[in-house]
């Protein structure tokens, strides 16, 4: 009997971008396929997806994507990995629905297989098994994975939180947990992401006061609430409660328009009949009877939200008797971000609500102690989160008795191999982050985004100049502008005196019969960096332009 592998390909050291391989002698399969968001260094990138070379290279084995839930840093990744590793995917019914809107989007859904899976039904492929076990989030449908192998089970619990009271559907099943955990569990991948909280999670029912209470106590107001579009369960309280009230609803956004589109054909989210309308049909209602439903809750630059408060919205704008209400927490690195929104909304005079007004998705330490104790893992492999929330995880398993030698922090790209004997890190395989800009995937590298950051720090100085093509004779220049280095009227100086030392250079090279471009060019980078650099401090990039006539 063999032992079987993990690794995690990303998630881990960081929120989102999850990905993990699960590898059994000759059979592969992969738990999630999720991006992450670009941070503010990473200039122009629209998306972070997962480096799965090590995929490409052992396409072979692979069974197919399981995923657990249909949150973007679970699933985002699907449309672009797809194209390079075309296999069958395997999701619940609300995760199936967002992830073949992604494929059509980008044209895939003829030929990707996919494979709705009910809670409780196992699906065989080959050496292994894949159990769907009920959870909790703070999405429709997500799903913890019992994974079944000849070296033995492994619980993979995806996002979860344990809500015995959901908006939509069952609770958690944690009777399930508990008949794994009899039978044996080798390891538990556990979610981390609020390993450093006490406590439980609140449930989210719980927000329907809190919704009640707001709306009650700004009956002559537009209210406004930004929230995450793939939070169906949120929507559909906010959606009670603006029908309570004798509210119509405005759905912005268009990630909100297409997830609710999704949950409703569903059955998965709810809506009174004649309680949605159009933007452009709002302007017919009295403010204080429409309640607007928009992304943004992040702060995203070109989020319908962001666009109101800045007063770019084609068909809204924000007034001093408008109520809006952040219905979700700053996700770590976009704290600047809400904050910029918020300020211009009260800039613009409207009311702001962001405390009390969310619950987490997440589980708190105690419900991790439960599914531990429920479980009783063999091996402990925190999951999901940044260094110091894989670190709280490891805490919780110690305080239930668990010794250091059975809990592994792995980093991406590490090999973990187990069975019910022995558990090791035996190696690395390529993983890393695959930059996606506009249409290009993977084409943006390192000295492409170190570029970026040398000119959004210290601008580009230009110099160009005029050869004879017969000759080599100079007949015009170097003549040397900038661009966000230096305003040129100031410098005018600076500019001359750095076309002084370009032309001594370039006459010195000359005379020393040097004509290729290359060393040409590299000579006028070195001494015009050095230059600008003893004058300003500085360091621009310096691009030579030569033109031949």
């Amino acid at each position: 009997m063999g032992k079987i592998k993990i690794i995690p390909l990303g998630g881990l050291e960081q929120i989102g971008m999850n990905i993990t391989v699960f590898e059994y002698e000759d059979e592969i399969i992969i738990v999630d396929c999720g991006l992450s968001f670009p941070t503010e260094d990473m200039l122009g990138i629209d998306l972070v997806i997962p480096d799965v070379t090590y995929l490409k290279e052992n396409i072979s084995k692979i069974k197919g994507f399981f995923i657990t839930h249909g949150h973007e840093d679970h699933i985002g990744a699907l449309p672009y990995i797809i194209k390079e590793v075309n296999v069958p995917i395997f999701a619940t019914s609300l995760t199936m629905g967002l992830i073949e809107h992604k494929l059509k989007e980008h044209k895939l859904d003829v030929n990707t297989d996919r494979i709705i899976v009910d809670f409780g039904c196992l699906v065989n492929v080959g050496k292994m098994q894949v159990e769907f076990i009920k959870t909790n989030h703070s999405i429709v449908d997500a799903a913890a994975l019992a994974i079944y192998s000849p070296a033995g089970v492994i619980v993979h619990t995806g996002d979860f939180k344990v809500d015995y009271t959901p908006v939509f559907g069952d609770a958690i099943d944690l009777q399930r947990f508990a008949e794994l955990g009899r039978k044996g569990v080798l390891a538990l991948l556990c979610d981390s992401t609020n390993a450093e909280r006490p406590g439980f999670t609140a449930s989210e029912k719980t927000l329907g006061r809190t919704f009640d209470s707001i709306f009650h106590e700004h009956e002559n107001r537009r209210i406004l609430v930004a929230t995450f579009a793939s939070n169906v369960d949120r929507v559909q309280q906010i959606i009670n409660t603006a029908s309570a009230y004798g509210r119509k609803v405005v759905v912005e956004g268009r990630s909100m328009v297409n997830i609710i589109q999704t949950a409703v054909e569903l059955n998965r989210l709810s809506i009174p009949e004649n309680t949605l309308i159009d933007a452009d049909e709002s302007s017919s209602y009295p403010d204080e009877k429409t309640v607007i439903i928009t992304t943004g809750s992040q702060g995203e630059s070109m989020a319908a939200l962001s666009r109101m408060a800045n007063g770019t919205h084609r068909k809204i704008k924000i007034t001093p008797m408008d109520t809006v209400i952040f219905s979700s927490h700053p996700i770590p690195g976009n704290e600047k971000a809400v904050t910029r929104v918020i300020n211009e909304l009260l800039l613009k005079g409207a009311e702001v609500i962001f405390q009390d007004t969310h619950v987490s998705g997440h589980a708190c330490r105690e419900e991790i102690k439960l599914l531990y104790t429920l479980t009783q893992p063999r091996y402990s492999v925190p999951v999901h989160g940044e260094y110091k929330h894989l670190l709280a995880q490891e805490s919780i398993a110690k305080e239930l008795g668990m010794t250091s030698d059975r809990i592994f922090i792995l980093r991406s790209g590490n090999v973990l191999e187990m069975d019910e004997e022995s558990a090791e890190i035996t190696g690395d395989v390529p993983c890393g982050a695959i930059y996606v800009d506009g249409l290009g995937v993977g084409d943006v590298g390192s000295i492409v985004m170190r570029e970026r950051q040398n000119l959004a720090e210290d601008g580009i100085v230009i110099v160009t100049l005029v050869i004879d093509n017969y000759t080599g004779e100079y007949l015009a220049g170097p003549t040397i502008t900038s661009r966000g280095f230096v305003y040129t009227k100031e410098a005018v100086d600076l500019l001359d005196e750095a076309t002084i030392l370009a032309t001594e250079k370039l006459e010195k090279l000359k005379g020393q019969g040097v004509s290729d471009w290359g060393r040409l060019k590299g000579a006028l980078k070195d001494v015009l960096g050095d230059f600008f650099r003893k004058k300003t401090k500085r360091n621009p990039m310096i691009v030579s332009i030569f033109e031949e006539v």
